[in-house]
């Protein structure tokens, strides 16, 4: 497993050596995209949608299940938030960021932030604990739900702020590069969506400090590893959020859950 690979700062522009090693290994990883404040201000908006959600007992959001656990004292707690952006005004005024207009430009015209579309802004919150039912997840590629919803593989891009700084031991992601490359039967069967938990002597392990952003592209092959470490070592926060091309679809509060949602309980 690789942890080494080239890092990046994020300007005014995607630069022609940033756009290449992109297009080259599906992925690219730019440091320091928010500073610790703001990292600190985004985990404390997620613990006040957190509480709210807990108080009123909120299933799903736009349709699309929100994901429950347990954290170290048994206390309970949300693992996946979705369309969290439309829940904490911090939150979905951090999606105007200009310079997320300036990542647009990886995919080019017609790109935008998915901000109400998919699952939004995805809030993510790992913690391996003896009560923890969000650990891991396996191999899988954000592509396939367009090939559930019957529709033509659009470009997607998905976008991930990171707020923990990690060590390899604290799991995280784990891509293969050059994937997003591959033909539609290597899409569908490379691997057994979301049951292949094996490490691959291929892939690169994402290995973030707190405040830096990610990009891999939908197509790409990709598994959060879960921690070797447990209790609030473990612990892990990252945001997600879509770049999309193609139909705008938006989300609302009569959309019906996606088929493929409907097996989150897998994902231990």
């Amino acid at each position: 497993m690789a942890t080494s690979y080239q890092k990046f700062t994020l300007g005014s522009t995607i630069t022609p050596e940033q756009q290449a090693f992109f297009n080259q290994h599906g992925f690219i990883h730019f440091k320091n995209f928010i500073k610790p404040e703001t990292v600190t201000d985004i985990i404390n908006a997620s613990k006040q949608v957190e509480n709210a959600w807990i108080s009123n007992k909120t299933e799903k959001v736009n349709g699309v299940p929100i994901k429950y656990g347990k954290d170290l004292d048994g206390s309970p707690i949300v693992q996946r938030f979705a369309f969290i952006n439309q829940h904490h005004n911090l939150l979905n005024e951090f999606t105007k960021d200009p310079r997320f207009e300036v990542l647009l430009n990886l995919i080019g015209e017609g790109s935008r932030l998915g901000t109400d579309e998919k699952d939004g802004m995805v809030f993510n919150h790992y913690v391996n604990g003896p009560e923890s039912s969000f650990t891991k997840m396996g191999w899988h590629t954000d592509g396939l739900r367009d090939i559930f919803h019957g529709q033509k593989l659009n470009p997607m891009l998905n976008v991930g702020i990171h707020l923990s700084t990690l060590k390899p031991e604290n799991g995280g992601l784990r891509i293969l590069p050059g994937t997003h490359k591959q033909n539609l039967y290597q899409m569908l069967f490379r691997k057994k969506y979301f049951l292949d938990h094996d490490t691959d002597e291929n892939e690169v392990a994402i290995i973030p400090t707190a405040g830096d952003l990610t990009i891999h592209d939908g197509r790409l092959w990709h598994r959060v590893a879960q921690s070797t470490v447990i209790g609030e070592a473990s612990r892990r926060r990252v945001i997600y959020i879509p770049i999309i091309a193609g139909k705008y679809e938006p989300k609302h509060a009569d959309s019906p859950t996606a088929f493929y949602q409907r097996f989150a309980s897998i994902v231990k």
